[in-house]
């Protein structure tokens, strides 16, 4: 085998071996072989073109165009003409695969299901990362820049693993890059005459070596290279934060703010508040032209992952809010169900990041900058946006199933029962049994939810108490069937939890109850309805609220335990009303808490004498290359220490965030010492009041005297812009906030302060931040390729005209 083809071979084979890492990602594997097989038609394609000999950038240019034909055939062939040639609508089509992938991505947990849509992004990125990396090595004679793209692809996928992609798949794409390498050299020795494999003279130099012996400078060059490639490609998903839960996205803690990202006190923590409120205070009002407002449950947004310490809603990729909502997940058209619109004025103390909305909503009109997340079906304010004195309209669905429609309901798809009945390994035996014994004798899904409910609404002696501890993990649940006491937080997680151990997808929604009618048809919420309930799946139906909660809100009709097996007559359809606009706004005062290779080879040239290489030296092109990756991997290490400091000068400078507003410079502040805290090893727990966060700072970060007194002091500071009727500024807060940081830094020995500084783990919000506005870059440019698609559409199928 010539040179050349030995290194076409072993392009071909690093690239294999480094995708490899992604394996773990989607199930099932197919999509390699898929990828592997077409990447084998493009190498080959190469080595052709490089035997006519075409120019390099001829070469590579055929390769782009062979690997547009080969995925054009393989996903948009009833799009292109010939079922092979790119056209405008296979550009489209392109276009809404990858917004579909990008949109699958965001939901679905690692391993993903192998969609169209991933598997257009898995077997596209591998063809674009096996294209450079055969243009280097091979077209290009440059094997060592050729690490550059292997190395971006074994990294994002050990980041998207979750901080690391198995030490097996690390030893598969080294070992391909070092046969790279090798492949390389020995390519390059061979145009200098034929290599004697004698040993040195004692003293002497080897063959072909440097006077002292040592290997070539090009030799050396690659080893240098390969070996920094490879231990960068060890290092860095050691150190950066995992980008767990779902598949591109983190399932943990708040957001900075930035990018229409949930930033808000955790709404547990603030459920609990909101309920032993000494006065119940309104925060919204509503009309609505509802047939019965008892069940207009106003919903803020729903947790849906439970990781044994928290539930959490996942993050997700939000996008524009739609002019009509897509149709709801699950539900069948032959489920009753009417349109109905509610007119809602939000007080103006009333701070929220999600918007209160009846749930499934199919439109609202709002202004403001407000983001759609579609699998919660909720709307996200974006930036500092809040539902501060908001008026808005929700279109929105009552679902009427009946009991035998929800009995017959067939079993969910594979991707929602699975990412909807994950528990944790922690989770106690005694959660599943009790949920078997309690639901024992039940015929399906439907019935096991109903005896869930009523067991702990009324026949299993619970008791409704707003005083108990709102723990969310495990052990709280094991405490709380125990004691049997507890309030809405406990009842909805509890049934989750054990309907997910019945194999029945479960999520916890939070929001307000109805409220309490008044004159003229409006509506008050007070903060006191807040509330938590559990939602469970139904294929048919979708998700379906049940009310295991004594004492709070109302059971739905379907779920009572006098509805007969037999479907329910459908009441009768109503004429459709417009809702007169609401009326005045809540009261100015009030208040309520935040919720929260060479030329085809050379023969063996004479030993005699040596031919000048035929190599005419690394193209200008390959030295920037090379010199642009050399750039970005040394600042790669520094990324998380420049963010980290740019976060710390806007929360603590003087035009920080709300520098006019109380509430949100305190808030800021306190965002500030909790990523201190984090930085130097104290983890953020996002269900612990402010209060219980300063005690578990001081505890952890063994701080007394002043710095922790400062914590403790900016604590009673978010205290009171949080749940006083008038929030006050804290003067002083920003000095006091950098006691807090001498007083961590301190604590810690020199490698932690180092570790602190140069590799903050709160930097973790960088890359939530990254995955928010790829996803959003991403959605932006496939509705620009769409739209000029549908312009080229237009053009081509438009008749000529005669010319006058």
């Amino acid at each position: 085998m010539s040179g050349s083809g030995r290194l076409t071979v072993c392009a071909l084979a690093a690239t294999v071996a480094a995708a490899c890492a992604l394996l773990p990602l989607v199930n099932p594997a197919t999509w390699l072989f898929q990828a592997a097989f077409l990447l084998a038609v493009l190498s080959g394609v190469g080595a052709l073109a490089r035997r006519v000999p075409l120019a390099r950038a001829l070469t590579v240019a055929t390769q782009l165009a062979v690997a547009l034909v080969m995925l054009t055939a393989l996903f948009a062939s009833e799009q292109a003409p010939a079922g092979l040639l790119p056209s405008p609508a296979v550009f489209e089509r392109f276009g809404a695969l990858l917004t579909a992938g990008a949109e699958d991505v965001g939901q679905y947990a690692s391993p993903a299901p192998a969609t169209d849509g991933i598997r257009l992004m898995l077997i596209g990125g591998v063809l674009a990362i096996g294209l450079a990396v055969d243009a280097l090595a091979v077209t290009f004679r440059s094997a060592a820049p050729a690490g550059l793209p292997l190395l971006a692809l074994y990294s994002v996928a050990a980041g998207l693993s979750g901080g690391g992609a198995g030490w097996l798949w690390f030893l598969l794409a080294g070992c391909g890059y070092l046969v790279l390498l090798l492949a390389e050299g020995r390519d390059r020795l061979a145009q200098w005459g034929r290599v004697f494999g004698g040993a040195a003279r004692k003293g002497g130099p080897a063959a072909f070596g440097a006077p002292d012996g040592s290997a070539p400078a090009p030799l050396r060059t690659g080893r240098r290279i390969g070996a920094f490639a490879l231990g960068i490609a060890l290092v860095v998903p050691a150190v950066l934060p995992s980008l767990g839960g779902g598949l591109l996205n983190t399932g943990g803690g708040d957001g900075d703010g930035e990018g229409g990202a949930i930033s808000a006190v955790n709404p547990l923590v603030s459920l609990q508040e909101n309920l032993n409120q000494p006065e119940d205070r309104e925060v919204l009002r509503y009309r609505t032209n509802a047939p019965s407002g008892t069940d207009l449950y106003l919903r803020l947004v729903s947790l849906d992952q439970f990781d044994g310490t928290a539930w959490k809603t996942s993050e997700r990729a939000l996008r524009d809010v739609p002019e009509r909502m897509p149709p709801t997940v699950g539900l069948s058209s032959a489920v009753s169900t009417t349109e109905i619109e509610t007119n809602i004025s939000a007080a103006d103390s009333y701070g929220q990041k999600w918007l209160p909305m009846p749930y499934p909503a199919t439109g609202v009109e709002i202004e403001g900058r407000w983001r759609y997340e579609p699998v919660g079906r909720t709307l996200v304010g974006d930036g500092d946006q809040t539902t501060s004195d908001a008026q808005y309209s929700v279109r929105s669905l009552v679902v009427r199933p009946t009991a035998k429609q929800l009995a017959a309901a067939p079993e969910p798809p594979g991707s929602l029962l699975r990412e909807y009945t994950q528990v944790p390994e922690s989770l106690p035996a005694e959660v599943k049994a009790t949920a078997l014994r309690v639901t024992a004798g039940s015929k399906n899904a439907y019935e096991r939810a109903v005896k869930l409910q009523d067991w702990f609404a009324t026949e299993g002696g619970f008791r409704y108490d707003t005083t108990v501890s709102s723990g969310t993990g495990p052990a709280a649940i094991s405490r709380f069937l125990e004691d049997r006491e507890g309030f809405c937080v406990h009842f909805s997680f509890s049934m989750a939890a054990m309907a997910r151990t019945l194999d029945i997808p479960a999520r916890v929604a939070v929001g307000f109850m109805p409220g309490t009618p008044g004159a003229g048809g409006i509506v008050s919420v007070g903060i006191r309805d807040a509330h938590a309930w559990p939602e469970l799946y139904f294929e048919g139906v979708g998700w379906t609220r049940f009310e295991p909660t004594p004492s709070r809100g109302s059971v739905p009709e379907y779920a009572q335990p006098q509805v007969p097996a037999g479907e329910l007559p459908a009441p009768a359809e109503e004429e459709p009303i417009r809702p007169t606009a609401p009326s005045a706004a809540p009261s100015p005062d009030d208040t309520c808490a935040v919720p929260g290779a060479g030329a085809a080879g050379c023969d063996p040239l004479d030993p005699q004498g040596a031919a000048p290489p035929s190599d005419p030296g690394v193209p200008l092109g390959t030295v920037l290359l090379v010199a642009a990756g050399a750039a970005v991997v040394v600042l790669l290490p520094l990324l998380p220490l420049l963010w980290r400091a740019r976060v710390r000068a806007r929360r603590l400078g003087p035009g920080g965030p709300g520098s006019e507003d109380a509430a949100a410079r305190t808030l800021a502040v306190w965002q500030e010492v909790i990523d201190t805290a984090w930085d130097h090893g104290i983890p953020p727990d996002g269900s612990l009041t402010p209060r219980r966060t300063a005690e578990r700072i001081v505890r952890l970060g063994r701080l007394d005297g002043p710095p922790a007194e400062a914590v403790h002091r900016i604590a009673a500071a978010v205290e009171q812009v949080l749940y006083a009727p008038v929030p006050r500024a804290t003067p002083g807060l920003t000095d006091v906030a950098q006691v807090v940081r001498a007083g961590l830094r301190d604590r810690l020995g020199r490698a932690g302060r180092l570790r602190a500084a140069l590799l903050p783990r709160s930097a973790a919000r960088l890359g939530w931040a990254f995955s928010r506005r790829r996803a959003a870059v991403g959605a932006r440019w496939a509705a620009r390729r769409r739209s000029v698609g549908e312009r080229l559409s237009t053009l081509l199928r438009r008749p000529s005209r005669q010319r006058g």
